[in-house]
């Protein structure tokens, strides 16, 4: 490296944008087990009617403010225990709301904390004025016993750069878990393939599926193979653990088409995520044939282990969401391209907990190999680097937001810049950070950090949405040309 000058570039602090809010409830199921449940159920059932309406309608005037359709919730969470109602009992309608009150909980979703926001263009640009862009962001928040889950919120960004949002939803409620009825083709022929059992005769026996395929459809071709050729009983099994495998890291959700944007949180669904739904990097992607999909790459926490996921909608209403699988794919903080480089996918990781790496693969659900990009250089970055979500595309390059960690476990946030066609190929970097934690920002749930999980360009500005020490968010701007001039002033040797 050879400094050229002063090569500081430091990020002008537009405000908080978010700050934990512990009224922000959902509710959820209760259930603490058969043996309680049958004696919970139990001493309901030996109430009066007239003191089952008593209580319901206690439990009614003191939650229903707080939740939207509170009796529906009531009534599903009644179906969970359901079983347990001795056969032949009927029940009222207000007896079947109290026993569902009895097994249902109020979960703050931001008690300990709203962070890591990212941030990616609305797919809704229309009814603003000259100089704004609609943009639509995801956050962190932490509750009781550190469970993330993942919130949105939509807001317009001026031409001053200063954010406008419409007043938060006073209600936030989780989505339906739809049933896993179909299977994705691709990534089920992907798993084959990287167990080594995709054959000829297997091809052809998949060859009649449909892109989405039910468990059913795949029963038929099988027998329908069997009847020209003996599959062998290794490939049959193996399609039946691939199944099982998608059953247990694959889901699909949907929010009702009235939830406002403010109102909609990503509850754990699936074990591998059961502690933990972490730092999603919101990217708006667009294929080769100009559609747009947008993906947010996350990490899924079960306690004891970390496993990277990717959650994919093109509406904010439905979403998918799979565990990405293959070597690279490993730790923390993966972070996808907005859009294909010479054909493939690409995605920078962090394989080895201190360095930043690039990986390409053809699947978009599995990334075998990865290179390094670089590992920590400067002094304020020794511990440790990382991304700050997904590359921007500049005129110069692939604009990368990185953290590093340095004394005293301070996190703070600076720019790499990679080759556009080649981006395994590091072209430019600022030696210094664009953001540090100050007096303010440095006390939290983990002091000293400053972290992103995304940024946008806007006019001439890099708007960076950030976490200040795991607690709250703010907004801070970056002038683009200052960026690309002096981090390529700082190149590799």
């Amino acid at each position: 490296m050879q400094d050229k000058g002063a090569l500081c570039v430091m990020a002008t602090r537009r405000g908080e944008i978010r700050q934990a809010d512990c009224r922000r409830v959902i509710a959820r199921p209760f259930i603490p087990g058969e043996k309680r449940a049958l004696n919970i159920i139990g001493r309901v059932l030996k109430l009066s009617e007239d003191e089952v309406t008593t209580l319901i309608n206690q439990v009614l005037e003191e939650f229903s403010y707080r939740h939207r359709r509170f009796e529906d919730i009531l009534a599903q969470n009644f179906c969970h225990v359901a079983q347990y109602v001795p056969k032949g009992v009927e029940l009222s309608e207000n007896r079947k709301l109290l026993i569902g009150a009895y097994f249902t909980s109020e979960y703050s979703i931001q008690s300990a904390g709203v962070l890591n926001p990212s941030i990616a263009l609305h797919p809704d640009q229309g009814g603003l004025r000259e100089g704004e862009v609609r943009c639509i962001m995801t956050f962190r928040c932490v509750g009781e016993g550190h469970i993330s889950s993942l919130e949105f919120r939509s807001c317009i960004i001026d031409d001053a750069y200063q954010i406008k949002t419409r007043p938060i939803s006073p209600f936030v409620e989780p989505p339906e878990v739809l049933p896993q009825q179909t299977y994705d083709k691709s990534l089920f022929e992907s798993k084959l393939k990287n167990r080594g059992a995709f054959s000829k005769s297997l091809a052809l026996m998949l060859k009649g599926l449909p892109s989405e395929f039910t468990a059913a459809e795949l029963e038929e071709r099988m027998i329908k193979a069997e009847g020209k050729r003996t599959l062998p009983k290794r490939a049959q099994a193996d399609m039946q653990e691939i199944l099982a495998w998608m059953n247990k890291n694959i889901y699909r959700v949907k929010f009702r088409p009235d939830t406002r944007i403010s109102g909609r949180v990503l509850f754990p669904v699936v074990e591998n995520e059961s502690r933990g739904i972490e730092d999603a990097r919101l990217v708006r992607f667009t294929d080769d044939d100009g559609s747009v999909t947008y993906y947010a790459t996350y990490t899924g926490y079960n306690g004891f282990v970390v496993v990277c996921k990717l959650l994919e909608t093109k509406d904010f209403l439905s979403f998918k969401s799979t565990t990405l699988t293959g070597k690279a794919s490993h730790n923390k903080g993966v972070a996808l391209f907005p859009r294909r480089i010479n054909g493939k996918y690409v995605m920078l990781s962090r394989l080895d907990n201190e360095s930043n790496y690039i990986a390409y693969s053809d699947d978009l659900y599995h990334w075998d190999k990865a290179e390094l990009i670089r590992g920590p250089q400067s002094p304020w970055e020794f511990v440790q680097i990382g991304n700050g979500g997904p590359p921007i595309e500049t005129k110069a390059g692939w604009l990368v937001l990185t953290h590093g960690v340095g004394p005293m476990r301070k996190y703070c946030i600076g720019i790499d810049l990679l080759d556009l066609n080649e981006p395994s190929k590091l072209v430019g970097r600022l030696r210094e950070p664009i953001l540090c934690p100050n007096e303010y920002e440095r006390e939290g749930y983990v002091p000293n950090v400053v972290y992103t999980c995304g940024a946008v360009i806007h006019h001439h500005e890099l708007i960076v949405t950030y976490a200040m020490s795991d607690w709250e968010t703010g907004i801070a701007t970056v002038p683009v040309e200052e960026v690309l001039v002096k981090s390529l002033l700082w190149q590799p040797e």
